[in-house]
């Protein structure tokens, strides 16, 4: 592909983790000309970082999020079917259910979408799970994907169908005129912000006047990778705000913290350890293990709701942001709503 200048840009992307690099790919799909821009390379930050539960039901009870949310999921089985065609790399995508455990009868509340175990169910169900649990809240319409996985290949999806790529290209401003963008030394017919956690600190400007971008920031996130055997854990395993989860070779991954401590890419030690204890306690067979990998991310936060999605008023600027934990599991309906307005902006 010839590289890509003025004109031949239809459409400049700004960030490319799972949101800004599923928009590029969902466009290039459509014959779109687009240019994704990333300041370090595709998908190293929040979105490789991240455990890959796909939990609709589990993370959201407001009506129109859950909706949202359940519509993404709905798409995840053709989303990954269609990246795997275009790049030729498989991805690890695996249908599975969830169980919140049960310390007490207060654990045993109805929620939606989930039913009651009791303690001989939740056994049968998870025997690796801690002996002294009453039971549980089985939940049955979830599933696991790699996010590292899915980002190499949605990379090269990306590529095959024609979007350009430059990492290593840090931005700092985007205008927007009633002729087009500018980025850099890049124009295009529009532009999208989906820089997650560093979406704010991109300077704004629609026909020359500053535009403030809703603020987004980090929240540092610490995970832990263990190793037990290939189906020993066959569903996820939540209590309060810890969860173990395993991949199909049995790579286990324990998580998680929440941590106002800015881009601070340091591994607190005692953070560590503490989710280590929760782990363990929840799945014994970690106690004795030690992690053989521990890594953080930055979730994308934000004040809001919900994630920032959608047209700058009628400008030509769309932001897609502030996801938080749910990236992964909003990718698909996030891409397919940006597209739809973008097609229908540039028609």
């Amino acid at each position: 592909m010839k590289p890509m200048n003025g004109a031949d840009c239809d459409v400049i992307i700004l960030g490319g983790g799972i949101i800004g690099a599923s928009i590029a790919w969902r466009l290039a799909r459509e014959n779109r000309r687009v240019l994704l821009l990333d300041a370090a390379k595709i998908g190293s930050e929040a979105s490789s970082a991240a455990a890959g539960m796909l939990a609709p039901r589990g993370e959201f009870d407001e009506p129109a999020m859950f909706a949202f949310a359940a519509r993404s999921f709905a798409q995840y089985p053709d989303f990954v079917r269609s990246i795997e065609a275009d790049s030729g790399l498989s991805v690890e995508f695996r249908p599975t259910t969830a169980v919140e455990i049960a310390l007490t009868t207060a654990d045993l509340s109805k929620r939606p979408g989930a039913t009651v175990l009791d303690r001989d169910q939740l056994r049968a169900l998870a025997p690796l799970t801690r002996p002294d649990a009453i039971g549980g809240l089985h939940f049955q319409d979830e599933a696991i994907v790699d996010p590292a996985a899915l980002m190499r290949a949605l990379r090269a999806a990306c590529l095959a169908r024609g979007v350009c790529l430059k990492e290593g290209s840090p931005v700092a401003s985007v205008a927007v005129t009633d002729h087009g963008a500018q980025v850099s030394d890049f124009s295009a017919r529009v532009a999208v912000v989906a820089a997650g956690a560093w979406s704010s600190g991109i300077t704004a400007t629609i026909d020359g006047r500053l535009y403030p971008l809703p603020r987004a920031f980090p929240v540092k996130g610490h995970l832990l990778g263990y190793r037990l055997s290939a189906g020993s854990l066959p569903i996820t395993i939540r209590h309060g705000h810890t969860y173990v989860l395993q991949r199909a070779d049995g790579f286990t991954i324990a998580g998680s913290s929440a941590e106002d401590a800015g881009f601070d890419r340091a591994i607190d030690p005692q953070i560590v350890a503490d989710i280590a204890a929760r782990a363990g306690a929840l799945v014994p067979a970690l106690r004795d293990l030690q992690p053989e990998s521990v890594w953080a991310g930055f979730r994308p936060g934000t004040n809001a709701p919900a994630p920032h999605i959608g047209r700058v008023q009628t400008s030509r600027l769309w932001i897609a942001y502030g996801h938080y934990r749910n990236g992964i599991l909003l990718a698909p309906a996030t891409s397919e709503q940006i597209c739809r307005e973008i097609e229908a902006a540039l028609e």
